[in-house]
């Protein structure tokens, strides 16, 4: 009864005033197919002064997934003033696609939301796209990579992020990197890490030490590479932390809870949380 207490308690230190989504947005229409942008704000933002985005991107090695698994940390940082977006993208298992489709519709949500910014109440310059696993690779795609793009979007729109805030994300799809039996010979132009380059967006890259799909060297090697082509990027370890480590467990919520806090000091230094939210309970 102690331990449901305290779990219970921890939910509402989290989730003060609990948002759920306003609103479900279609982006993208592909064939008979809908893709959704699902809308979080906190009651604290106004439509006087335009707020930061932030965008999440599921994952699920670009084979299956829910928009739904970033659901808590859009209700966390809206009321921290960030509007917040969970995509849809099209996945294997769902739509017989292919990594590249994924990466087409991740940088169709990006230009949908800088387009409409004004409508949605965002600042088209103070976008962050975020993403655990396959959705980490789709964020950092969605700035990085400079080709798969859906010939019937706007290419005059940016799909670029301001900041990269990703999860034991799927950025090495080069030999012996994660995908490249499925991404083969484009790996050069699809690879995050092969296509870092003056004006990277500043990173935050969070790791456990037993994933078993992303090794810690990869995550240190890109940081190295984005200190050369001097990009910020800001790259946390959590001991014994796997794969998916950072999703919500009731029963284990300490992960969770810290890579949310390391989240809001990055963002906090990036300058997408004022001080009226910073201790806000």
């Amino acid at each position: 009864m102690k331990y449901l207490i305290k779990i219970c308690l921890l939910y509402l230190f989290l989730f003060p005033s609990k948002t759920t989504a306003q609103e479900l947005i279609p982006y993208k229409i592909i064939g008979t197919d809908s893709l959704f942008l699902e809308v979080y704000q906190g009651s604290q933002i106004t439509t006087s002064q335009a707020s930061p985005a932030m965008v999440f991107f599921f994952g699920g090695g670009w084979n299956t997934g829910s928009r739904q698994q970033f659901a808590m940390h859009a209700q966390y940082f809206s009321q921290k003033g960030i509007t917040c977006f969970l995509a849809d993208y099209r996945t294997k298992t769902t739509h017989n696609t292919r990594p590249e489709e994924c990466v087409r519709d991740a940088k169709s949500a990006m230009r949908f939301i800088r387009k409409n910014a004004q409508q949605l109440g965002i600042d088209p310059e103070k976008i962050i796209a975020s993403g655990g696993s396959a959705g980490g690779h789709l964020a950092a795609a969605t700035s990085l990579i400079a080709g798969f793009n859906e010939e019937t979007d706007d290419l005059s729109i940016s799909p670029n992020a301001n900041a990269l805030v990703l999860f034991n994300p799927v950025i090495d799809n080069g030999p012996g990197g994660y995908g490249f039996e499925r991404v083969g010979e484009f790996y050069k132009d699809f690879s995050p890490l092969h296509n870092i380059t003056t004006g990277a967006p500043p990173t935050l890259l969070l790791l456990g030490t037993k994933d078993h799909l992303i090794p810690v060297t990869t995550v240190e090697y890109y940081k190295t590479v984005m200190e050369k082509v001097k990009s910020e990027c800001v790259l946390k370890i959590y001991e014994n932390g796997k794969h998916g480590f950072f999703n919500y467990n009731k029963n284990k919520p300490y992960f969770f809870q810290n890579t949310l806090y390391d989240t809001e000091a990055f963002l906090r230094k990036q300058g997408y949380i004022q001080a009226d939210f910073l201790h806000q309970k």
